[in-house]
């Protein structure tokens, strides 16, 4: 187990054995994710950018009629 402190301005230093087995280096963003009680750090190693042009498709697309239909959806399965 390691432990860091909390400082005035909520900061975290991460202890460096773990930020040498989670190969984080100075500029390399985290995620912090709850599940349940419990709260997880997750190195975040790529972006939704770094993975542009992976996925084929045959037509351009329209994205801004992809964010409204999103925008509903979402708004549907929280009873908006």
């Amino acid at each position: 187990m390691w432990l860091a402190r909390l400082s005035t301005r909520g900061r975290v230093t991460i202890p460096k054995k773990i930020r040498k087995k989670l190969r984080l280096e100075q500029g390399d963003r985290v995620a912090f994710v709850q599940i349940g009680d419990d709260m997880y750090m997750q190195p975040i190693k790529q972006t939704l950018l770094d993975n542009m042009g992976t996925i084929p498709v045959e037509e351009p697309q329209d994205f801004e009629k992809i964010r409204v239909n999103v925008k509903k959806m979402r708004g549907e399965e929280r009873g908006s």
